[in-house]
């Protein structure tokens, strides 16, 4: 599932299949129910939070087994060294792709890259969450950041791209001109995807999959609208549609 750091820019971005699955569930059986109905020919797969507290590397174990490509999503942000060796111990999981926060700062996102280069040859993608999608121009305001939204981000993509990181989650409403920016062989995953007609919960920075696409996205995490649909295979399929023709 790793890659060889000397194909970097000859393999990135990887576009096939470009949908990662967000198994937002509260536990391992109704993961495993959705992974039932997909296969890694059409998606990706994204574990956070919640899932990897509720059952730790042992869903990692099965889905890897399973031939899918899993995106590690516990966006690590603290003191470098200790980034450093939970970055380390995580790229031992087999996951395809893992993240930091790009607010750690420089130093975080050195150790960072030190970490997963650590692992060798068959290394994850290391990518940093520039401001999450559920975050406003109001949320900087509040937290006292004297930058506009899109000035904020830019800084925090070059942080991880200079310090060596393989690309970035990033809104979708950011990725063309971050894609101008950081040039083809940046990854830029994006969240806060919605088909037409569902709603945003949450999110702020939305775009449809399509959208997201033209605007340079390498892959779209998508949530809700394919596993709390009544028939989450058929919801995926249809985007993965929408996103070929």
């Amino acid at each position: 599932m790793g890659i060889d750091e000397t194909s970097i820019e000859e393999s990135v971005p990887v576009l096939d299949p470009r949908v990662i699955v967000a198994l937002d569930y509260a536990s391992k059986k109704q993961a495993l129910e959705f992974v039932a109905e997909v296969s890694p020919e059409v998606c990706k797969l994204k574990i956070g939070k919640e899932l990897f507290t509720r059952t730790g590397p042992t869903l990692i174990d099965i889905l890897v087994s399973k031939g899918f490509d899993v995106f590690l999503d516990l966006k690590y942000h603290d003191i470098p060294n200790t980034v450093k060796r939970a970055v380390y111990a995580a790229g031992q999981l087999g996951v395809w792709m893992l993240n930091v926060h790009a607010l750690g700062g420089y130093s975080m996102l050195l150790a960072a890259r030190e970490g997963i280069d650590m692992i060798g040859t068959h290394r994850p993608y290391l990518i940093a969450v520039t401001l999450l999608t559920s975050q406003s121009q109001e949320d900087l305001d509040q937290l006292g950041v004297d930058q506009e939204v899109p000035e904020f981000i830019d800084r925090l993509a070059d942080l991880a791209i200079s310090a060596g990181l393989d690309g970035l989650v990033c809104s979708a409403q950011e990725t063309a001109t971050l894609r101008h920016r950081l040039g083809k062989t940046a990854i830029l995953v994006t969240p806060g995807i919605r088909p037409a007609g569902t709603a945003a919960h949450d999110q702020q920075r939305t775009m449809t999959p399509e959208q997201a696409v033209a605007s340079g996205s390498s892959y779209l995490v998508i949530g809700r609208p394919i596993t709390q649909h009544a028939n989450p295979a058929e919801a995926l399929s249809v985007i993965n549609k929408s996103i070929l023709d």
